[in-house]
């Protein structure tokens, strides 16, 4: 392939991310899927960023934050 530049990095194996049993607000919306994790509200009851329904809390399995 003429003119065309491929570059690779490897950085050797990456350790797999921990998952936990994470607090969320779920939208309650059925057209909805929004979510976003409990520690990232700024809200007692937000409501939902993309449609402005009302939310309700959920544990989900979710990568660790650190």
């Amino acid at each position: 392939m003429k003119g065309v530049a491929v570059m690779s990095f490897s950085r050797g194996p990456k350790e797999p991310v921990p998952e936990v049993d994470t607090n969320v607000w779920s939208c309650t919306s059925e057209d909805c899927s929004g979510w976003m994790r409990e520690s990232y509200s700024f809200e007692e009851e937000p409501e939902c960023p993309l449609c402005k329904s009302s939310m309700k809390q959920e544990v989900r399995v979710l990568p660790e934050l650190k």
